[in-house]
């Protein structure tokens, strides 16, 4: 009570109001004013004004609010003990100021020194390159930024609407490339069924058959055959039109499209045939178990074939396209290497997805508990295999497909030459039958906590290190600790010096052998 009820005190300045003086404005001065003024306000503070003109010099000493301003200039300093000058420039001669709230506190005044002035000035040049180089360097990244984006949108822009009326992009059955792909997601609305012969059968699961198919562009060419477009057709039976359904409305949503996932062209109800169709591009080089059991790949290969299942993986998991555009994440529950396709530039698409689950946030436990155990068992994860896992957080359906895609990875490694000696083809868990069932998997990864083997010798090579180094964390057994799809879709972008590295290298092998065939001659 005492405290809040104590007067407060007006201060005692020097207040002469403005005197000649001979103070040449350095160092420490003392003002000519024999008078000390109580000022008039209890919120005053002592001031001082050294002015210097080309015909005097003088000291002006005066009482002051802080809260006016004086000379249209704020006083910034006035809590300061001592008067500490300031120099004010644009004052029509050189201009000093000081405030402070000590008793007669502006009769000393300190004037900043000549070196400290100069530590100021050398800071300053110094600071002047650094700040050039910082706004070069925002400069161009913001313009980087910029063009990324630019790119980014040109990729996102809309193809052509679905005609087939035109004779773009066709090709013959004896061309060995991928399906154009050039028509947009759609689906086929026509009474008119598309013109599409079925040719071979080239896939079969557990729903469905896929077949290499002819679908026929305009009219017959110069040379009397009629002119095609070779495409994939997976037919459903009737029986199995939920799956169907299922694969059609994820189809259907543009922001799936994307290099690395399967492209699709459109859908059917074939009421005749009492059949359901997806018509997709057709990857002649198959699935990637197929490619593996038949071809041994170099580290090149397998940078090209693991960054871009990785990037596939990671544009379903991510809740925006290239764009920045917001698009629902998916989680595709049953990757395996038969159900990545390889493109002609070796480069992997996702196809399948007949129990991919869109991740919408709307979606109630209830519902997402309904989805109940899918995939393949050889592939599932330890929390799927063991029906717990965490339905409050729709993470754990990227973290289930992330250690899916980790024993993915592994194939391609085993079959990889930079490892040494490569062994015939085996899937992950080789040691299990064909198709192992959830209990057998339940033993294996469960209770034995068994992940398939990395051999030393695997790790002599480094990117085949840093890439199994990314394996171990994405099959952890926790789902938590397993990193995400980008992060390792980020990480194959930085090995990508190594695969340049490797092919300087094999270019460098060449040289001596051409040589050593020249000195033989």
């Amino acid at each position: 009570m005492q405290e809040s009820s104590r007067v407060k005190i007006r201060k005692l300045c020097k207040f002469c109001d403005e005197r000649a003086t001979n103070c040449t404005g350095k160092r420490t001065c003392k003002v000519d004013c024999e008078i000390t003024a109580i000022c008039p306000d209890v919120q005053d503070v002592c001031v001082t004004i050294w002015r210097k003109t080309a015909n005097n010099t003088t000291f002006d000493t005066v009482c002051h609010n802080p809260a006016q301003r004086l000379h249209d200039l704020a006083l910034e300093d006035y809590n300061n003990s001592k008067c500490e000058m300031k120099e004010v420039v644009g004052m029509g001669s050189q201009f000093f100021i000081c405030s402070c709230s000590e008793e007669e506190c502006n009769e000393n005044i300190f004037f900043p020194s000549a070196k400290e002035a100069q530590v100021v000035a050398v800071i300053m040049v110094s600071l002047v390159p650094l700040l050039v180089v910082a706004v070069v360097v925002v400069t161009f990244f913001y313009f980087y930024r910029v063009c990324r984006q630019r790119k980014a949108r040109s990729k996102c822009k809309r193809g052509p609407p679905l005609d087939f009326s035109d004779a773009h992009a066709i090709m013959t059955d004896e061309e060995g490339s991928d399906s154009s792909s050039t028509h947009a997601n759609n689906l086929n609305h026509n009474t008119e069924l598309l013109p599409i012969e079925l040719d071979v059968l080239v896939g079969k699961g557990r729903f469905a058959e896929v077949y290499k198919a002819k679908l026929k562009q305009g009219s017959s060419s110069s040379g009397g055959e009629q002119a095609f477009e070779t495409v994939a057709v997976k037919i459903f039976s009737y029986e199995e039109y939920a799956s169907w359904k299922n694969e059609k409305e994820i189809f259907s949503d543009a922001d799936l499209r994307h290099d690395n996932v399967l492209h699709f062209l459109t859908a059917e109800e074939r009421k005749v045939q009492r059949q359901y169709w997806l018509i997709t591009a057709f990857h002649p080089r198959g699935n990637l178990q197929e490619y593996l059991i038949h071809h041994v790949i170099d580290w090149h290969d397998l940078w090209v074939l693991g960054s871009s299942l990785a990037a596939g993986v990671a544009h379903l998991h991510s809740d925006h396209t290239t764009c920045g555009r917001y698009k629902v994440a998916l989680a595709h529950r049953d990757i395996k290497s038969s159900n990545i396709l390889v493109k002609s530039d070796l480069t992997c698409c996702l196809c399948d997805f007949g129990l991919a689950l869109r991740l919408d946030n709307s979606l109630s436990v209830e519902e997402l508990a309904n989805s109940g155990q899918v995939g393949t068992a050889r592939y599932m994860a330890p929390e799927v295999l063991e029906s717990r896992i965490n339905l409050e957080n729709i993470e754990s359906f990227k973290q289930a497909d992330v250690y899916s895609m980790a024993l993915v990875l592994w194939e391609m490694i085993s079959r990889c030459s930079a490892i040494g000696e490569v062994k015939e083809y085996e899937p992950p868990f080789g040691n299990l039958r064909e198709n192992p069932c959830v209990e057998s998997m339940k033993d294996s990864v469960l209770r034995d906590r068994g992940r398939p083997e990395i051999p030393d010798s695997w790790i002599s090579h480094t990117g085949i290190q840093m890439v199994c180094a990314s394996i171990v964390e994405c099959w952890d057994h926790d789902p938590e600790a397993r990193v995400t799809a980008q992060c390792v879709a980020e990480r194959f972008y930085d090995m990508e010096y190594l695969d340049k590295l490797s092919e300087c290298s094999d270019s460098e092998e060449k040289i001596p052998e051409e040589i050593s065939a020249v000195d033989e001659k």
